[in-house]
């Protein structure tokens, strides 16, 4: 019913051998959901009772397998920029608008096939023996269960998927040159693939009777435990990042949206599609503020400048945050563009700087969100749907109900990625007669934000006539700053 029994939890190993580089080694990763596993269990009476497992994981990274099912290359982590060479080929000798009409994804360096690309060019004796390529939740799942599949909304995230058509992409396996035998077969998520085997039981402590079943992408198992599965809805998922969900009954074909750094793929369930935007560093720059004040980790401190931001008026004194602190996102899709922060006086205080942080981020959500509803297949949303640990930040979430004009239901379910796979994993064995089945048996509590009739007027003020103009304003110089913040790390990159 959505109610965690028990949870248990470990950061994911990460090494960052050089700047913009960063990659996971499957040996680690597997000890560690071993190690996570075990520690889960520890507060089950009746291990008997697990029905299920299903996986849910980061899109877009992976790893090579040979033929004896053992992992030979490292996962080049989802956010790894080495892959920018291959990127710039792929829109060279195919084109983005192309790629965008067949994949429904607007060309960037983090996806599955630049990172094949990479190891075919870097590790040819690595590629050489390798039979298939598996993204990271179906890598765990196969290691669990001893069979090979790709669900279809991680395989969205490969820039290798024939959005339509639902099957791996022939015209860009050929103009790439890769084997399309090195893809796994493709199922729907909550698909039953197998039991739990005789040696993942033995180092999990799992039943052998527990289905593995095939789980997804995080962001869209996210969207599953919400209820997010049909047009009209919207979910906003707030954690360091943020993304913006909306589900759709077909994709977008428009090559604008490509080039305005829109993605969509399959969800998870239903047969249907999704297209999101959202921003890399939402609540990543409310944790920077905090870190750059001297109180990195501290929960008090963040407690404190939630009550500081409530004290300050809307519009925070004329403060105005562009939380561009990695990138710009649709609808700008900008790598070089940078952070701002302007009207700054010397009333301007921490508090008034907090709520302008708060209130950049929720202005950069409504730019996302709006150009996206102006297409036909999506469906302008009545209110919003919010999860994510930055969704507990009240006076955040009321401050984006305000600048949408939107009200914004906040569902209180821990993990709801986690959830998202749980509840795949009880369709594959049969917990679950359908979606509708599992999603009405939920019984996570949430609360209702409404926009505050005082501050709409304000943000409304603010928006167009401040923010719309703010990035188009400061995108030379944040360019110029990106190039040279680029020389600067090329002249000082240690010998590898």
């Amino acid at each position: 019913d959505g109610s965690a029994v028990s949870s248990a939890a470990l950061p994911t190993p990460t090494h960052i051998p050089r700047p913009g580089w960063a990659f996971f080694r499957p040996d680690e990763l597997w000890d560690h959901v071993v190690t996570v596993i075990r520690r889960a269990l520890a507060e089950v009476d009746d291990r008997g009772r697990i029905a299920s497992v299903a996986v849910a994981a980061v899109g877009e990274s992976g790893v090579l397998i040979d033929a004896s099912g053992a992992a030979i290359s490292d996962s080049i982590a989802w956010y790894d920029n080495r892959t920018r060479p291959q990127a710039a080929w792929l829109a060279e000798h195919i084109g983005k608008d192309a790629l965008f009409a067949r994949t429904g994804l607007s060309l960037q360096p983090i996806f599955s096939l630049n990172k094949l690309l990479w190891h075919r060019e870097h590790q040819p004796d690595i590629w050489r023996r390798s039979v298939r390529w598996l993204m990271l939740a179906d890598y765990i799942a196969f290691l669990l269960s001893g069979e090979i599949a790709t669900d279809l909304s991680l395989a969205s995230r490969t820039l290798l998927l024939d959005l339509h058509e639902k099957r791996w992409d022939s015209r860009t396996l050929e103009q790439t040159g890769i084997d399309p035998n090195l893809l796994a077969p493709l199922v729907a998520g909550g698909t039953a693939l197998g039991r739990v085997t005789v040696a993942a039981a033995t180092a999990t402590g799992l039943p052998r009777t527990a289905m593995v079943a095939s789980g997804g992408h995080d962001h869209v198992c996210g969207a599953l435990a919400a209820g997010v599965t049909r047009p009209g809805q919207m979910l906003n998922s707030l954690g360091t990042a943020e993304a913006l969900f909306f589900p759709t009954t077909q994709p977008l074909t428009d090559p604008q949206a490509g080039r305005q750094g829109y993605a969509q793929g399959a969800h998870v369930v239903g047969g249907g599609y999704y297209v999101f935007g959202g921003q890399y560093t939402s609540g990543a720059s409310i944790e920077w503020w905090r870190d750059l004040l001297g109180a990195k980790g501290d929960p008090l401190a963040y407690d404190t400048l939630v009550a500081g931001a409530e004290r300050v008026p809307a519009g925070s004194l004329g403060v105005v945050f562009l939380p561009h602190l990695r990138l710009a996102n649709a609808p700008y899709d900008d790598p070089r563009s940078r952070g701002a922060l302007i009207g700054l006086t010397t009333d301007a205080g921490r508090d008034a700087v907090t709520r302008a942080i708060f209130e950049g981020i929720a202005m950069e959500s409504r730019n996302a969100f709006e150009p996206l509803v102006r297409y036909p297949q999506v469906t302008p949303p009545e209110s919003v749907v919010a999860i994510g640990g930055s969704a507990r930040n009240a006076v955040l979430m009321r401050i984006k109900a305000s600048v949408t004009n939107l009200r914004h239901r906040i569902l209180d379910a821990e993990e709801a990625t986690a959830l998202g796979a749980a509840m795949l994993g009880g369709l594959g064995a049969g917990v679950y007669a359908d979606v509708d089945d599992a999603i009405a048996q939920m019984r996570y509590g949430h609360w209702t934000v409404e926009p505050d009739p005082h501050d709409v007027p304000v943000y409304e003020s603010i928006f167009t006539s401040v923010y719309q103009r703010f990035y188009p304003a400061v995108a030379p110089l944040s360019q110029a700053i990106s190039d040279f913040q680029s020389s600067v790390g090329e002249s000082t990159r240690p010998e590898t």
